[in-house]
This record gives C-alpha cells, sequence and structure tokens, in this order.
C-alpha cells in the first residue's frame, strides 16, 4: 500500500513539473527573479489541478 501511494504521489508530482515547465522556459532568463516567481505563483494553480485538465 506505501508503494502504491509513493508512486501516485511521484506522478503527480511529475505532472506538476510538466504542467509548470512552459512557464519556467518562459521565465528563466527574462526579467527578474520577482516577475520569475509572479508568473510561477500564477501558474502554480493550474498546474496543481493537471489531472483535471486531462
Amino acid at each position: 500500500m506505501r508503494m502504491l501511494i509513493a508512486l501516485v504521489a511521484i506522478v503527480y508530482l511529475v505532472g506538476v513539473g510538466v504542467a509548470l515547465s512552459p512557464t519556467i522556459q518562459g521565465g528563466w532568463n527574462s526579467g527578474s527573479p520577482s516577475s520569475f516567481a509572479a508568473s510561477v505563483g500564477q501558474a502554480l494553480p493550474n498546474a496543481l489541478a493537471w489531472p483535471a485538465h486531462i
């Protein structure tokens, strides 16, 4: 059971990373760190809800 929960958690976190990757790639070298953090913060709710968007 622990292995199943760990697998689900890993898949979920990888999905969050994949959902955030366009935002991170687009803002990594452009602008200030505060604008980068703001853009990631705006994209985070949608990234956390990625299973609902499938």
